[in-house]
């Protein structure tokens, strides 16, 4: 590997640098502009266009984006499916059954939200930040962190043309450092350089271990007699039953297309359970399977989410900058909502960035964002439902249904939670139990019609990576796999991963642990989910990934 130290890099100064073209990191760039038109404002993304990455359900709560544009209708945002029918069920193998919405306090009801592509969203505020004049610079990875001591003094974005092996071919581009005033770390869930800076600064001491989940979706073109644009359907029970937390959801979203997804926790504990296999298993529901018959897949994708909510927030500030949105962990898990959030703490940093810009500030701690954040709208909207992810954990779905409804209904109408706050307890890696004391789960093999095999809807992600680069999945030991976690755990990276990125190959010489980087949707789950926490997910060069075209 060639040491970086000898590199040599441009750099180019900004007031603020901004990693990631998602709904936070835009709503940033856009509300820097609006207050002050001559800030400097860059925002880095890592997929092939803005929107490529983006993989949400999506119904969204407006009042993010009317807090950053009070007139987005007149302005053509692509909010066009008002939610107009609203349905819970809880089901079984063979029915299902209703759950009325009277009992469920207000936070949960989807009346005034939207069915989106949140893909198309992000498209679209790219193009009124760049009106406002925001530089976007898409196929850009952001690599490394710049220190300047223990203060984030920028990011390292832009480099191309390793060998697989690490050393830098002829072709190799260095890429520029990016320095800022502030930079705002805007990646997603799980991203690379929250984790070195939260790994370095030590930002989640005292807060619990984040929670996640996996979430698969797929776009499906359906019959137009059985289309209901604006229906939203969610549910929870079959097919996990005890094996695991989770639930799917159905959005009848615009054009016949219906927007089929389903959430699964990975705090499971039964090495042997197969994710995606699950989602596959829950389509042949004769509820799921009556809408989807005779209709045709058109889109796949996966991701992690970040389920953690209030407890396991981390200190948002740090010298130099700030997380937002996902990076910090602001979904609103019952509600299965995080955009408004993302949206809002672009908003929040944005005014915080921007006021200390003007008093000649830089490099410092934003605090009045971490205040914002923790005792405004996104604090309250977490607040409210802190405990119905740790009961549901802890005790089981039907207790999250009564348990967790009392909590909300509770901090619904006085502001503080019956309950107090719950732990979440272990993380999601240590909560995996050994094989050994699982039975292995028998599923059935894709139809080819309403389910598939991983590689084939892999397809329909429109993924690519260049294979002369170095693998970005990296091992921290080699041996892990084949030594540790195939005895232990029968290596559960051959099932939790939603694009067979990893197998266990049976040579002449015994089992090899193989890594077929070009599949990786860049959900995180290897990252979340190893056991021995032996796999860190690094960004591959610019541009490659999934091509999600309106996720």
């Amino acid at each position: 590997m060639t040491d970086e130290i000898q590199i040599e890099r441009e750099s180019m100064e900004y007031d603020v640098v901004i990693v990631g073209a998602g709904p936070a990191g835009l709503s940033a760039a856009i509300r820097l502009k609006q207050i002050d038109p001559e800030l400097s404002v860059v925002v880095l993304e890592k997929g092939s266009e803005v929107g490529a990455h983006i993989l949400s359900g999506a119904v969204l709560d407006p009042s993010g984006l009317t807090r950053l544009f009070p007139d987005w209708k007149e302005k053509g945002a692509p909010l066009t499916t008002e939610v107009t029918d609203d349905n819970f069920y809880v089901l079984g193998a063979e029915g299902q059954m209703r759950v009325p919405n009277w009992p469920m306090p207000p936070l949960m009801s989807n009346h005034g939200n939207y069915i989106v592509s949140m893909g198309n969203v992000c498209r679209w505020l790219a193009e009124q930040a760049e009106e406002l004049g925001v530089e976007i610079f898409p196929g850009m990875s952001a690599s490394q962190i710049v220190w300047d001591g223990n203060r984030v003094k920028g990011v390292v974005a832009g480099e191309f043309g390793r060998n697989p092996d690490g050393s830098t071919g002829d072709g190799y581009e260095p890429g520029m450092e990016l320095h800022g005033k502030y930079v705002f770390i805007a990646e997603g869930v799980r991203g690379s350089l929250a984790k070195q800076i939260n790994e370095r600064l030590n930002l989640s001491q005292g807060a619990d271990a984040q929670k996640f989940g996996l979430g698969m979706k797929e776009i499906w073109e359906v019959s137009p007699e059985k289309f209901k644009q604006g229906r939203v359907v969610h549910t929870m029970g079959w097919p996990l039953g005890k094996n695991a937390g989770g639930g799917s959801f159905i959005y009848h979203f615009e054009n016949n297309q219906v927007l089929v997804g389903f959430v699964l926790h990975l705090n499971y504990a039964n090495p042997h359970l197969y994710p995606y296999m699950e989602f596959q298993r829950f389509k042949h529901h004769p509820m799921v399977a009556e809408l989807l018959e005779g209709g045709k897949r058109i889109s796949y994708g996966a991701r992690a989410i970040s389920e953690g909510g209030w407890q396991s927030l981390p200190q948002l500030s740090f010298d130099g900058g700030v997380l937002l949105g996902c990076s910090a962990g602001m979904v609103n898990v019952p509600r299965i909502k995080g955009n408004h959030n993302a949206m809002i703490s672009g908003i929040e940093a944005a005014d915080a960035a921007a006021a200390a810009i003007k008093t000649g500030r830089m490099g410092d701690r934003l605090t009045d964002y971490d205040d914002a954040v923790r005792k405004g709208a996104i604090g309250k909207d977490l607040k409210m439902v802190r405990n119905v992810k740790p009961i549901w954990s802890r005790l089981g779905l039907s207790a999250s249904l009564m348990l967790g409804a009392v909590d909300m209904w509770t901090a619904n109408l006085t502001g503080w939670n019956l309950l107090g706050t719950w732990k979440h307890g272990k993380s999601d890696a240590a909560a995996t139990g050994k094989a050994a004391e699982y039975k292995r789960i028998d599923y059935p093999r894709p139809d080819g019609k309403l389910s598939f095999d991983r590689l084939t809807n892999v397809a329909f992600s429109f993924t690519n990576h260049e294979e002369s680069q170095p693998c970005h999945l990296k091992l921290r030991d080699p041996a892990i796999p084949i030594a540790m976690n195939l005895p232990e755990y029968d290596e559960p990276a051959q099932r939790y991963c939603p694009a067979g990125v990893y197998e266990v190959v049976q040579d002449a010489t015994g089992p090899r642990f193989v890594i077929n980087f070009q599949n990786c949707v860049h959900c995180k789950t290897c990252d979340i989910k190893d056991p021995s926490q032996n796999i860190v997910w690094t960004v591959p060069q610019g541009g490659d990934g999934p091509n999600y075209p309106n996720m």
